[in-house]
């Protein structure tokens, strides 16, 4: 079973403190944290024990046991900023991660919807229940924005303006950004308000699209209504709500946009962490040369 230490909890307030730490960041890093201190456990150390020797040792096992190199590089990323903060408060005399080298992680591109199978999902909802109402507004506003789920479900009727056509958005680390949603999606959210919220709502609360208990939606509860609608709009592939937002960013750049306009309307803090977009849209460009040029 994996433990609990309270240096772990001391560790994370701080960083939260320190930089706006988003909660899934949070649980992800405890969660590794403790399964890193249940394997210390079965070594006879603790936290405050460890060596770059049962870094090195852990991350052994770590390959034998079939950990992604991904998985392994957050769990890296939690253990550095974990002893740094130990030596900051004096607990440690020296941080056991120097010179313990982060694995190679490529960055796989992510899978893209094609603009036929976003026009299908974004009809599938059955627009004669309230449910059905609720989830074309919120695809049709995840596609007009590429929010991140988190953010899709947590928005509150006083961060979005329909007037103006824009979303009051706080992302990671509390970074706020302004996002414009269009015509179409301002249409299924002026209709959605009208005539299905009110039959979701259940006493005072401000969340926009509530679940059908009243309460904020959870991710997960999203991500199996988009498999639900996937399946009735005949999708094979397997998507989630960060598909549709792969695809915002791919389908503004195959029209045009450029990477700076589609890093701020993502809040990315890093561009390099939005070029990965420009080759899906790289490979998208080549397949319609070849399909549509005579030498192709």
């Amino acid at each position: 079973m994996p433990l609990h230490d309270p240096l772990v909890d001391q560790f994370l307030d701080s960083l939260w403190l320190e930089k706006g730490l988003a909660e899934n960041t949070r649980q992800a890093y405890s969660s590794d944290l403790a399964l890193f201190n249940a394997w210390l456990h079965t070594q006879g150390l603790s936290l405050i024990q460890v060596e770059r020797e049962q870094i090195l040792d852990h991350l052994a096992w770590r390959v034998n046991a079939a950990y992604t190199a991904r998985s392994t590089a957050r769990l890296l990323s939690a253990l550095r900023g974990l002893y740094r903060y130990a030596l900051r408060e004096h607990l440690i005399k020296q941080d056991p991660t120097l010179r313990v080298g982060m694995p190679r992680v490529g960055r796989p591109l992510p899978k893209v919807m094609s603009e036929a199978h976003v026009e299908a999902l974004l009809r599938a909802p059955d627009l004669d229940t309230p449910l059905g109402l609720r989830d074309r507004a919120m695809l049709e506003l995840l596609y007009a924005t590429g929010l991140r789920v988190t953010e899709l479900v947590s928005l509150t009727l006083d961060q979005v303006s329909v007037r103006q056509g824009v979303l009051r958005i706080f992302g990671k680390g509390g970074r706020e950004r302004l996002l414009p949603f269009g015509d179409e999606a301002l249409h299924w959210i002026e209709r959605y308000l009208k005539e299905a919220r009110m039959h979701l709502v259940h006493g005072a609360t401000e969340v926009l699209f509530p679940s059908q208990r009243g309460e904020q939606m959870t991710r997960q509860t999203f991500w199996y209504r988009i498999k639900l609608h996937a399946k009735v709009a005949g999708i094979s592939v397997t998507i989630s709500p960060h598909t549709l937002r792969h695809a915002f960013a791919t389908h503004l750049l195959n029209h045009g946009a450029d990477l700076r306009t589609v890093q701020m309307l993502l809040g990315h803090s890093d561009l390099s962490t939005t070029q990965i977009y420009t080759h899906i849209a790289i490979v998208r460009l080549q397949e319609l040369h070849a399909k549509h040029h005579p030498r192709g």
